[in-house]
């Protein structure tokens, strides 16, 4: 069997790279996805803050239109 060639090596008769050291470990795309679920999950039962209710204007003033109803 030849050598294999720099940066390869033989795996059951094959030729197969060598595996590439990984500086800072990558996130795959299921944990994304399940983080975004559990942050919209958190949302859903809990909510994301109190939110300031809108209260309405002590004495709203009638609109236009209603006084041209008489």
């Amino acid at each position: 069997m030849p050598k294999a060639p720099d940066g390869f090596h033989y795996v059951r008769g094959h030729i197969r790279r060598n595996p590439k050291p990984r500086s800072a470990k990558r996130m795959s795309g299921w944990m994304i996805a399940g983080l975004l679920a559990g942050v919209w999950l958190w949302g859903q039962l809990f909510g994301f803050g109190e939110a300031t209710p809108t209260t309405p204007p002590a004495d709203p003033k009638p609109a236009a239109s209603a006084a041209a109803g008489h």
